[in-house]
């Protein structure tokens, strides 16, 4: 009976972990032309089968500085999104975005943060009445296979599925790239670079 359970706990192993490495990596890097560096690029697959649990944690974007922080933030739609005041004055989140139901969340002080619940794709820019050179945006996605560039452009979507793939681009200046279409393999690693232009 032992060895019975043992066999079956490993089969279970061996089935869970090969449903873990069915996914592949896609890389590489994003040069924004006309940008101060290549940073705070959305790379993301425009479609992929779902449906998609909606993640349990909340997602943050910070004010602290009199800045958003981060300046841009992706999630999968369906995500919350906790608001923080970390500076020593009132702050206000508001947008007049579709694809954040235009909401104004209100002033509050230091230390306390209010959520929202992206329920829509598409993207939403974020400002404070209060302080109005603050802006950041939220770009809202169908799926989880998204990346944020870093300064270099350099970016890596992890956990892709096996499958055929268009990825595309989101910057809030620049508009002007090459959609790609890209080939994911089992436990491959797939490179795409993009130029990205006013």
């Amino acid at each position: 009976m032992q060895r019975k359970n043992a066999i079956a706990a490993g089969v279970a192993l061996i089935i869970g972990w090969s449903s873990l490495v069915q996914a592949g990596e896609v890389s590489g890097m994003v040069t924004a032309r006309g940008a101060r560096n290549s940073a705070n690029v959305v790379v993301f697959v425009e479609q992929a089968e779902g449906p998609f649990p909606v993640p349990s944690e909340h997602a943050r974007m910070d004010q602290k500085g009199l800045k958003f922080n981060p300046h841009v933030l992706p999630v999968l739609v369906g995500t919350t999104v906790d608001y923080l005041n970390s500076d020593n004055v009132m702050h206000n989140v508001f947008t007049s975005s579709e694809a954040a139901e235009k909401f104004n969340l209100g002033t509050w002080p230091q230390g306390e943060f209010r959520p929202f619940t992206f329920k829509k794709q598409g993207t939403a820019v974020m400002l404070c009445n209060v302080h109005p050179e603050m802006e950041a945006w939220v770009v809202v996605l169908q799926n989880p296979y998204f990346a944020l560039t870093d300064e270099s452009g350099a970016y890596t979507i992890k956990n892709v599925p096996a499958g055929t793939y268009t990825l595309k681009l989101w910057h809030e200046k620049l508009k002007k790239y090459e959609p790609q279409t890209v080939e994911v393999q089992n436990t491959g690693k797939a490179v795409v670079d993009f130029t990205l232009t006013k």
